[in-house]
């Protein structure tokens, strides 16, 4: 018991140096100390500056990494990232995962994809350029090449979506679009990909698309909808519908 209270007490004191470590690097990051692309220093002089152990060297590291203000290279010291929309949207995932296994939870996500994505394929019906034309154009098709491999169709299925998120030239979107994919990743990465059903997807895609296209918004967001709707109703078929 005595040994148990006194490695609580350990682990709680190096939580805490960790936190403060934590602190302090954030600060050094965002006010450019530590500039965007730059290793981070040495462990060794991060724990003579702060004096600490290597270990709360490591747990703040860590932390930054989740974060999104460090990128962690194996055998390499972490590379300092500026803070942005992704970084913020990054440090909500742990927070959101447990969400998710609430009942509903994914369906709470999924209804807000849909209400963010129709606003989105609306405003491209009225506002994609010519190069975002292309763009859709072109993923397009290599997602109509891919429909006999799964894994490339899955891909290509999130670069069409993504795109959608390009067009406002907001930041924030296609932050967001990255934490979908994300968030919803456990569920998506089981569902079956059956060429038959990529095909469907597919012909979504193209009405979608043809949607945009014709400048047509209405279209544009009845055949995302449809889409979507079908999608759910594949996860509800793996999953069941309390998910």
């Amino acid at each position: 018991m005595t040994e148990t209270l006194m490695s609580e007490t350990s682990e709680s004191k190096t939580g805490r140096a960790a936190d403060a470590v934590v602190r302090q690097l954030s600060a050094k990051i965002q006010s450019g100390e530590y500039s965007d692309g730059a290793p981070l220093p040495p462990e060794r002089l991060l724990m003579e500056e702060f004096g600490i152990s290597r270990t709360v060297v490591r747990e703040a590291v860590q932390s930054l990494s989740k974060q999104g203000l460090l990128e962690a290279r194996p055998r390499h010291r972490p590379i300092v990232r500026k803070p942005g929309y992704d970084a913020a949207l990054s440090a909500m995932e742990s927070v959101v995962s447990h969400l998710l296994n609430d009942s509903g939870g994914v369906k709470n996500l999924f209804d807000t994809r849909i209400l963010v994505e129709v606003a989105l394929v609306r405003l491209a019906a009225q506002k994609a350029g010519r190069e975002d034309i292309a763009a859709l154009k072109s993923a397009l098709d290599a997602n109509h090449a891919a429909i006999e491999d799964s894994e490339e169709f899955y891909r290509t299925d999130r670069a069409f979506h993504a795109l959608l998120y390009d067009i406002p030239r907001n930041p924030v979107l296609p932050a967001l679009h990255k934490a979908y994919v994300t968030w919803l990743a456990p569920q998506w990465s089981q569902m079956p990909r059956l060429p038959a059903r990529n095909r469907d997807n597919y012909d979504a895609h193209l009405k979608i698309f043809n949607g945009i296209l014709m400048r047509d918004p209405d279209s544009a967001e009845e055949a995302l909808r449809a889409h979507l709707e079908y999608a759910w109703e594949q996860v509800c078929e793996t999953f069941g519908s309390d998910i």
